[in-house]
């Protein structure tokens, strides 16, 4: 994973008038802890910090500028605003080099399962345990000619050289199942069209 290098300003105003000041002035509000440390109200530069993301996903790994020092650093949360398009907030976790950490990684299929299959994600990330120099952005899965009745559980995924897997093995991840047949998608929608269908009530039988 790629390291980028981030410029971050140390906050004196804290509450959610100086949050939707900082983000005024094009920077997001940001808490940076970890390693026993007290932790740091920073700033990071919105349009720079949301590039990496977008490059690295959700755990960029940054070499903050603070006063001129540099820390190495886990984006752990990155928190958006419901509406509109920003980042509203983002905590960081210091981080060492050699160091490994427990992250979230976005789990993504690949392949096309076999004729008259559908393929059920069941689970969208993984924990695992990886060098803080060597974060896969993505842990790819394939279904590629896989029959109905297949079953990929979290221990079956392929994981990069040096990651070790921290969710349960056992969990399910994809579940490969047989498409229903014309016959039984026409029953299921006249099921449910019987059931949209309700006697009007009576209210002369109401106490």
């Amino acid at each position: 994973m790629a390291e980028a290098r981030i410029d971050a300003d140390v906050r004196t105003e804290f509450g959610k008038g100086a949050a939707r000041r900082t983000r005024r002035a094009g920077r997001i509000p940001a808490v940076l802890y970890g390693h026993g440390t007290d932790p740091q109200h920073l700033s990071l530069p919105s349009l720079e910090f949301a590039r990496v993301v977008r490059e690295q996903g959700r755990n960029a790994v940054l070499t903050l500028s603070i006063a001129g020092k540099p820390q190495l650093a886990l984006t752990k949360t990155v928190v958006t605003h419901p509406i509109r398009p920003y980042i509203e907030h983002v905590d960081l976790v210091v981080i060492s080099r050699g160091e490994k950490v427990a992250v979230e990684v976005q789990i993504v299929i690949t392949g096309e399962a076999a004729v008259d299959t559908l393929v059920n994600q069941e689970l969208n990330t993984i924990e695992v345990e990886a060098d803080v120099s060597n974060i896969p952005e993505q842990i790819e899965v394939s279904v590629e000619g896989l029959t109905p009745g297949t079953l990929i559980h979290a221990s079956d995924v392929p994981l990069p050289e040096g990651t070790t897997l921290r969710t349960d093995a056992d969990i399910l991840v994809v579940n490969v199942v047989a498409a229903p047949t014309a016959a039984q998608v026409e029953a299921s929608m006249d099921l449910e069209g019987a059931g949209v269908v309700e006697e009007p009530s009576d209210s002369s039988d109401e106490d």
